[in-house]
Order: structure tokens, then C-alpha cells, then sequence
């Protein structure tokens, strides 16, 4: 490679960093709320159910936001989509800090989860435009660590700033990062037809996929993929399973609290470890299936023999409860990486059983289906605690909740089975 290709490759991984930057953000937004739940009960006397109906609000949000965007992405290109939406996301994070009351809370996080729901549909675009295919599975899995780093970053971090200059710091500093972050991106992004950097054999580089034919199959229909067995295994599979890590971003600050007394400053290094766990171990995801094709497994037997792990490792967060501090932290961190190892599987399903015309409307029905499992059952969590604290046994309460997470992956598994025996485009009919 010549001296001008290499450098322009350089370019082309900060626009890869950039979107690194980000997803961080974007999850480190998340966890905010999360990680305040007990500062802010003291302060507004919400309830365990109020605190879910508040998350409950920005799933659904999110999951407006995610095709809002995904269309204007499509319309105005992801330079201009991708700005408005960290925009709209980072001043959303800094209105958190003007809430007083539950009602401004869920506003609040309705419109960080609109914004937020362009992160995705304007960074897998970006990728596509500068990257050939050989390149884009790497250059996705590095943006995508974003999210895990944010979710171990923002436990070592909004305690500090929550404790040193008050709760509202916290939304403030994260709006901040992610008008950083628009300041670098409008400047330093453009399409590499558009970039005057960009050298002859740096764009042969990037256009270098050979051209796909044009395909004689028109883009089906939502309603027509609702009609196949295959879809409603990725479906089912996405509604039963996402809200299980959705409660992981959300309740695992307040079980720390409420099972072990231990407020945010002492629970933050267990939290951090949790997802550096699950940032080691959910790598197994991707590479234990090809491992098993490389033994002589089929790709069907092979991505389900996975799967069927993944959802047993979860099975023994279950007694979570019933363990000591560390021994919690563990099973927990192995039920999130066996979550994001699940997923992935989950996801490539879709690509081994429908044609390349139908994968993006089953994936997006499946997102839609998890955003909505995602907020029913923070509604469902919040009113059993309050139940069960009540009754003064709240640990009780959060066992409940962790065997409805440790069984929803088999059940998942059993249902994804009996629609689709196969992943392969036989299972399509």
C-alpha cells in the first residue's frame, strides 16, 4: 500500500473512532438514571413503579426513534442524520438536569430515547460508505465496543460527578460530550466522493466489492413476512430475551442498594466489573460457532448448539440472590455476556434463513417487538417491588425478577426451535 493509501486508511478508522465515540456516549447516557435512582428517590419520593413507567417511556420512544431515523438517515444521509440525532440526544441529556418531578423525568427521557434512536441506523451507513465488505464486520464490532465501555465507564464516573457537584452534573457533563463530539463529526466526515483527501487508489480501495447484480426479487412487505414461521422465531426470540438486558442497564444499581446497602460510591467497582466481564466473555458469541462449523458441524446445528449454550449459562443467575457479593457479580456478568452472545447468534439467524431483501424488514419487526418487551417489563418489575417492599422483602422480589431472567432463554430457545427446526433458507416458507 502507498504512502497516501495508508494515511487516508488512517482517516478512515477516525471515522470508525468517531462512531466509537458515539455509541460510548449513547450508552453512557443510558446508565445515568439508573445509577441516580437512589439520589433522585430521596429527592422526588418516586416508586419502584414510577421509576419503570419512566423507563418504560424511553423504550418506546426508542423504538419510535429507531425508524424516524432510519427513514430520515435514508433521505438527508447519515452525515446530517447522524447530527441531528446526537443533537437532539446530548441537549435531551442536559434537559434531565431542569427535571423536578416524575412527569419531567419521563419527558425528559422521551425525548433522549428519539434522539437516541439514530445512533444505529446512521452509524451501520457509515460503515457501508467507507468501509468494503471485508472490512465492515471489524470496523462495526470496534464501534459497537462502544456500548459495553460506556456501560463500565459510566459507573466510575457519574458518582463522582453526582456526589462532587450534584446529580445534575451528571446529564450535563454527558450533553456536553456529545456536543464534543458533533463539533469533531460535522467538520471531519464527509463521503468519500465528497472528500478531497481521498486518493484514486484509496477510493478503488473502498469501492472494491465487486457490483451486485440487480435482484429480480422485490423488497417484501412487512405484513408478508408476518406470515412466515422463520420471522416469528427471530420475533419471538428478540421479545422474550432484550428486556432481560434492558433490566441488567436498569435495576442493577438499585438491587445493589436494596439487597446489599450498598449506595452507588460502593457498588460502582461492581457494576464496572460486571460489563468488563460481559465485554470478555461475549466474544465467545461470534467465535463458537465457527469453531463448531470447523469440527464438522452444519451452520444450522452449529449457530443453534451455541445459542442453546448461551441460554443455559444464563439459567444460573437465578440464585443471585442467594450469593455473596462477588459470586452475584459473576453470575451476573455471565448472564450478560451470554445475553450479547445470544444476540449476536440471534441476529445472523435472520441472514441464514431470508433472502438479502428481507433481512432488514424481519430485523427491523424483531427490534420493534424487543423495544416493546423492553417496556413492559420495567412496568411489570417496578410494581412487583413495590409489592414485595411493602412487605419488607424486596430481595424476594428482585428473585422473582432474576428467575423470569434466567428462564427466558430457554423458553426463547424452545420457541425459536419448534418455528424454525433450521436455520437455512428452507425454513423461510
Amino acid at each position: 500500500m502507498n504512502a497516501p493509501t495508508a494515511s487516508l486508511g488512517r482517516y478512515r478508522w477516525l471515522i470508525c473512532a468517531l462512531l466509537f465515540f458515539a455509541t460510548t456516549v449513547n450508552y453512557f447516557d443510558r446508565q445515568i438514571l439508573s445509577l441516580l435512582k437512589d439520589m433522585l428517590e430521596k429527592e422526588l419520593h418516586w416508586t419502584n413503579a414510577q421509576f419503570g413507567e419512566v423507563n418504560a417511556a424511553f423504550q418506546g420512544a426508542y423504538a419510535i426513534g429507531l425508524l424516524f431515523f432510519g427513514f430520515l438517515v435514508d433521505k438527508l444521509g447519515p452525515k446530517i442524520g447522524y447530527a441531528l440525532s446526537i443533537g437532539a440526544w446530548s441537549l435531551a441529556a442536559m434537559c434531565h438536569s431542569f427535571a423536578g418531578s416524575v412527569s419531567g423525568f419521563m419527558n425528559a427521557r422521551v425525548a433522549l430515547g428519539l434522539g437516541e434512536g439514530g445512533n444505529f441506523p446512521s452509524a451501520i451507513p457509515t460503515v457501508a460508505a467507507w468501509f468494503p465488505k471485508r472490512e465492515r464486520a471489524l470496523a462495526t464490532a470496534l464501534f459497537n465496543a462502544g456500548a459495553n465501555v460506556g456501560a463500565i465507564v459510566a459507573p466510575g464516573v457519574v458518582p463522582w460527578l453526582a456526589y462532587t457537584w450534584g446529580w445534575r452534573s451528571a446529564f450535563v457533563a454527558a450533553g456536553i460530550a456529545g456536543l464534543v463530539w458533533l463539533a469533531l463529526w460535522l467538520p471531519l466526515y464527509s463521503s468519500p466522493e465528497h472528500t478531497a483527501r481521498l486518493s484514486p487508489e484509496e477510493f478503488a480501495h473502498i469501492r472494491s466489492d465487486a457490483p451486485e447484480a440487480p435482484s429480480a426479487v422485490a423488497r417484501p412487505s412487512w405484513l408478508s413476512l408476518l406470515g412466515k414461521r422463520a420471522a416469528w422465531s427471530f420475533i419471538v426470540g428478540k421479545f422474550l430475551t432484550d428486556p432481560v438486558w434492558w433490566f441488567f442497564l436498569t435495576w442493577l444499581p438499585d438491587f445493589f442498594k436494596k439487597t446489599r446497602g450498598m449506595d452507588i460510591k460502593h457498588s460502582a467497582v461492581h457494576l464496572m466489573s460486571i460489563y468488563a466481564i460481559v465485554t470478555v466473555l461475549s466474544i465467545v458469541g461470534g467465535w463458537l460457532p465457527g469453531q463448531l462449523v470447523r469440527r464438522g458441524f452444519g451452520i444450522s446445528r452449529a449457530r443453534k448448539s451455541a445459542m442453546l449454550l448461551f441460554a443455559l449459562l444464563v439459567v444460573p443467575v437465578l440464585g443471585v440472590t442467594k450469593v455473596s457479593i462477588w459470586p452475584a457479580v459473576f453470575l451476573i456478568g455471565l448472564a450478560g455476556a451470554a445475553h450479547q452472545a445470544w444476540s449476536a447468534n440471534l441476529f445472523t439467524s435472520v441472514s441464514d434463513m431470508f433472502p438479502r431483501e428481507a433481512v432488514g424488514g424481519v430485523v427491523g419487526i424483531g427490534g420493534m417487538a424487543g423495544s416493546i418487551g423492553g417496556m413492559l417489563f420495567p412496568i411489570y418489575a417496578g410494581k412487583l417491588l413495590d409489592r414485595f417492599t411493602a412487605q419488607g422483602n424486596v430481595t424476594a422480589g428482585y428473585a422473582v425478577l432474576f428467575t423470569i431472567c434466567g428462564s427466558a432463554y430457554l423458553v426463547a430457545f424452545a420457541l425459536n426451535h419448534l418455528l424454525a427446526p433450521r436455520f437455512e433458507p428452507a425454513a423461510n416458507g
